[in-house]
């Protein structure tokens, strides 16, 4: 078994850490990120990777920045044999990633090279990805760049939205870091080089990137809408005010009106004219109302047809 420093901080990196103590390795520390403000109220919380560590017993270190030399004087002292990294938030510095002989294994949620970066679960499902999966990869100094160790895919559903493809590849993650680990004791780790030229990238997402596009395809809003969903929210504004949208359905039939346009209101959809196709509104919310299938929410909210959606 290894000795192994843990670097991770959000519910997805969770998990991996309970997988590798149930293997039997030896987490001589568990690295993530400071508590920090959430929600409304802005009450400071810890993250997930805190509360297993703390339910398990592990020993924590909350660095600021792991750049620092006394974070990397603080992981270098543990004299680990590799460090493992899942959704850590902070790009490791080029000492830290020798620190131990197996250098630094990363958990990603994506079959690199495709969907580089912070966010690739929700691009997968935006950009309508038919696939995507876990890759363990030998970390180097780029973002995501790094040789490629083992991989395990999965299909993604037309209904899967961020948050149904996040949390089966949470559940599939740490059998593949404990094969990975597995095969790096015996020495059957065979590296391969990523394709540059195949890679995508996967930005950071911001509360303001959920605003429609109107001028964009009833699909590709569709999956926009999965992709958002649960956050940053895919939303559009009406009479100044967001609208939340959380399901729709594309349908082909093809609108007159411009985009954004509401072409029909009723229980069953709200229809939005879009560059192409229709796009069937199912469930919403108002700026100030609760979640609500569009049977519900057009009760009370009054929506007029002809009406244009920014």
């Amino acid at each position: 078994m290894l000795k192994v420093v843990f670097l991770g901080t959000p519910e997805f990196a969770a998990p991996c850490l309970r997988g590798l103590v149930e293997a039997g390795h030896r987490i001589c520390l568990v690295v993530t990120q400071p508590d920090r403000p959430k929600g409304r109220g802005r009450k400071t919380v810890a993250p997930p990777v805190k509360t297993a560590a703390d339910e398990m017993g592990l020993p924590l270190f909350q660095p600021v920045a792991i750049r620092s030399d006394d974070a990397i004087a603080r992981i270098a002292g543990q004299s680990p044999d590799v460090l493992v990294v899942a959704a850590f938030g902070q790009l490791l510095p080029e000492p830290l990633l020798t620190v131990a002989p197996g250098g630094a294994v990363n958990v990603h949620a994506s079959l690199l090279p495709r969907f580089r970066g912070p966010a690739p679960i929700q691009w997968a499902v935006i950009r309508r990805e038919t696939e995507t999966g876990i890759t363990t990869m030998q970390m180097d100094t780029g973002i995501d760049t790094g040789d490629i160790l083992l991989t395990a895919a999965t299909a993604i559903q037309r209904t899967d939205t961020a948050g149904t493809l996040h949390d089966r590849l949470k559940d599939m993650a740490p059998a593949l870091l404990i094969r990975t680990l597995e095969a790096m004791e015996k020495g059957r780790l065979k590296p391969r080089p990523q394709d540059d030229s195949l890679a995508t990238y996967a930005p950071l997402l911001r509360k303001g990137d959920g605003l429609i596009d109107w001028r964009q395809s009833a699909g590709d809003i569709e999956a926009f809408v999965r992709g958002m969903n649960p956050w940053p929210g895919a939303f559009t504004r009406h009479e100044g005010k967001r609208l939340k949208i959380f399901a729709a359905r594309p349908e082909p039939d093809e609108p007159s009106a411009p985009p954004g346009t509401v072409v029909e209101v009723s229980e069953a959809a709200i229809r939005v004219a879009t560059g192409k196709g229709t796009l069937a509104v199912l469930e919403l919310q108002a700026a100030s109302g609760k979640r609500q299938a569009t049977e519900t929410f057009v009760r009370g909210y009054r929506l007029p047809e002809n009406e244009k959606f920014h």
